[in-house]
């Protein structure tokens, strides 16, 4: 490393790190990537069944694509769960604050994976290097391409504000913006908009009208998405320090394939591109580097020139301080040509590790190619036995004893006609008939063994002779039995690959915040689109991936449909459509599963005429029902006042009140008589000689007289 070339500081860090510390940390995880890429090379080699000795003339050199076939099972049990759904993510809040911003990244995530990204491609990817190489490695990254375009914009004109009442508004638009800036740009006018946005700037409360147009050069935005790759775990050099948990890893190393024009055409500002000795760099094909691109493709020329780029992700001391930075780091050859912090808002490294079978303590998994790789063997083993058995015998030939025939009846014999032979030399031992050899059934049985070994190995089904109920008993449960030992073990592959899933989304959230556009149109149906804005996407949350396999998706079927079986047409007709619509969730068929949720029958005329008819002669039956208890309560009441009266007169004639009360009424009604009388004879008209009465008296008299009936 004597020849490195050190350039000027590309940054303005204390303790910036040189060429040669990061190669420090290249050559330190040298070793460990070396050891797998072994591991890999020969995983690949058995799956691929390359001949591993030299082809003998006339032997049989087949190999058993037993992990092939045991994998081509394997990739669409594993895919399928993840692809068989419009939406892959489950986003939770962790707190009641993030509610909505739950939504809004699970809108913003599935509508991605949806569209943005080859969801296919990347799921069959990371199935396949998962199944493949034991490990797979994503890369996360954000793809943002841009280019400026002329557009009409309007001009303003600002003018002072000079009453107490417009300065008031404009504080109120800016709190408004502060408080809700979603509503704010929605229903504010742009003139207002404009003024606050001055007012912001300069600290000067002002007003705003639009004054005209003018022709000013604006970013378009051509491409915002992330970016999810799945790189060659031979091509990535991870901190072997980092004890088995990737978490603690302190850096890791990419080499990839470039050029310089690609370098130009990335977002990234790459220095010192002009100084490098292109032709010093190395290129393809590279030893440590591997790539499907063949040798002879590359390109002479130096814009297209294939090179190998390593591009450093770790954690280092900038400052001095004793604490870690997150970095980001870009070499060619012997030159840095890139450093700057990283540009993710989790500082992590934008890497993800996924194992389809653990291996304790250790970073990296195995396939099943390392379990398989024994029986693969013998079965190629026992197939040549076999090939070469019958592929020596001269099968179909026929021998013919010499002098047995002479010329004449030799010609005979071939044409199929009657010939002569020799008495000395019977046809029965003279003539010979090649066939195959029998195959010996001790190949056979292990040759079947083999087979039936590798799937209770995988608990992969491939329509062989494998593994069965059987040994559970041959019956229903004992079939059921076998089917969830191998389901469960497809599970835990499957939460695997969910686990990796989840951590790749969490970091494309965590870019989502960062990176995309302040405005995204999202669909959340066939047609309904709906805006989610940056600024909403920040919070905290739990994410989960729906995935289940069909085996599973068709028992919860069945379990439904016996549900509806069991209620028949006792319940209500939403339960019954929520229920027809979580099986056709379940059966992959979302545009049936929408049209039962939101269907909503029509009602038959005669129908709802027949419910009105019936409910008015039901309210008929009400009130004439209520009228008969309102006549009932009447008599009733009739009959309980004459008790009560029948009672009253029989206690008034006993306790003598009743005679006191006549006593009295004829006593008033004599008085009144008496009064009556004297009003008479007061009013009478006299005759003229007649004397006229002492009136006097006679009041006196009728004082007296009431007086002695009191």
């Amino acid at each position: 490393m004597a020849d490195l070339i050190e350039p000027v500081k590309l940054t303005d860090w204390k303790n910036e790190p040189t060429l040669l510390n990061l190669k420090h940390d290249l050559v330190s995880a040298q070793n460990l990537q070396q050891n797998q890429v072994s591991k890999i090379n020969r995983w690949n080699d058995l799956l691929k069944s390359n001949p591993t000795t030299a082809k003998l003339k006339g032997r049989s050199n087949v190999q058993s694509k037993l992990i092939r076939k045991q994998a081509e099972w394997r990739y669409p049990s594993l895919s399928e769960p993840f692809l068989s759904s419009e939406k892959l993510f489950k986003v939770s809040p962790v707190t009641f604050e993030d509610m909505e911003a739950a939504k809004q990244n699970e809108l913003v995530l599935n509508h991605q994976f949806r569209t943005k990204l080859n969801r296919v491609k990347f799921i069959d990817d990371l199935v396949r290097s998962v199944c493949d190489d034991g490990t797979a490695i994503v890369r996360t990254g954000w793809n943002r391409v841009t280019t400026m375009v002329e557009e009409e914009a309007n001009e303003y004109t600002y003018y002072e504000l000079t009453t107490e009442e417009e300065i008031t508004a404009l504080q109120e638009a800016v709190q408004f913006k502060t408080r809700d800036p979603r509503t704010y740009e929605e229903q504010v006018p742009l003139e207002i908009q404009a003024a606050v946005d001055y007012f912001l700037e300069t600290d000067m409360p002002v007003g705003a009208s639009i004054s005209g147009t003018v022709m000013a050069l604006t970013e378009k935005v051509l491409v915002n998405q992330p970016t999810c790759e799945v790189l060659d775990p031979r091509n990535v050099y991870i901190d072997p320090t980092c004890g088995g948990d990737f978490d603690k890893a302190m850096f890791a190393i990419i080499a990839r394939e470039t050029s310089k024009a690609d370098l130009l055409k990335e977002n990234k500002k790459y220095v010192n591109l002009d100084t490098i000795d292109w032709s010093a760099v190395a290129s393809l094909p590279d030893e440590n580097f591997y790539t499907g691109t063949p040798a002879e493709s590359n390109f002479a020329d130096k814009p297209r020139k294939k090179v190998v780029l390593y591009e450093y992700w770790g954690y280092y001391d900038i400052d001095d301080s004793g604490s870690l930075t997150a970095i980001h780091a870009c070499w060619l050859g012997n030159q840095i040509i890139y450093l700057s912090e990283s540009p993710f808002s989790d500082k992590k490294i934008p890497l993800t590790l996924v194992n389809y079978l653990p291996v304790k303590r250790e970073l990296y998994g195995e396939p099943d190619a390392e379990i398989l790789k024994d029986n693969q063997a013998i079965q190629g083993a026992i197939s040549r036995g076999i090939i070469d058995l019958l592929g020596r015998s001269a099968n179909s030939q026929r021998g013919i004893a010499k002098g047995m025939l002479d010329y004449i009846n030799q010609r005979r014999y071939e044409n199929g006609q009657d010939y002569e032979f020799n008495p000395q030399s019977h046809p029965n031992n003279g003539i010979v008939e090649h066939k195959y050899p029998e195959l010996p059934q001790s190949a056979l049985t292990v040759l079947a063994m083999q087979g039936q070994e590798a799937e209770a190995l995988t608990g992969v089904k491939s329509f062989s002779s494998g593994i069965s109920g059987a040994t559970y008993g041959d019956v229903a449960a004992g079939v059921r039995g076998a089917l969830d030992a191998s389901a469960k073990r497809e599970m835990a592959i499957l939460r695997r690959l969910a686990k990796g899933i989840i951590d790749i989304g969490t970091k494309i959230i965590s870019m989502n915040g960062d990176f995309l556009s302040d405005k995204e149109v999202v669909r959340i149906t066939n047609s309904e689109f709906v805006t989610i804005k940056r600024e909403d996407l920040v919070g905290q949350f739990d994410l989960s991936v729906d995935i289940s396999t069909a085996e599973v998706d068709n028992n919860k079927v069945q379990d439904l449909a016996f549900l509806l079986q069991t209620i028949g047409n006792n319940m209500d007709s939403g339960i019954t459509l929520m229920i027809l619509a979580e099986i056709a969730e379940l059966k992959r068929m979302p545009a049936l599963a929408d049209k039962i949720k939101n269907f909503k029958p029509e009602p038959d005329p005669v129908t709802e005429k027949m419910k009105q008819l019936e409910l008015a002669k039901l309210e008929l039956e009400l009130s004439e029902l209520e009228s008969e208890i309102a006549l009932n309560n009447a008599k009733a009441r009739q009959a309980s006042s004459k008790a009560d009266i029948t009672d009253l007169d029989y206690v008034e004639q006993e306790t003598g009140t009743k005679h006191a009360r006549d006593l009295d009424k004829h006593s008033a009604q004599a008085r009144a008589n008496q009064d009556l009388e004297i009003t008479k004879s007061l009013i009478k008209e006299r005759k003229p000689d007649s004397k006229a009465p002492n009136i006097d008296a006679a009041i006196g008299y009728n004082a007296m007289s009431q007086k002695d009936l009191i």
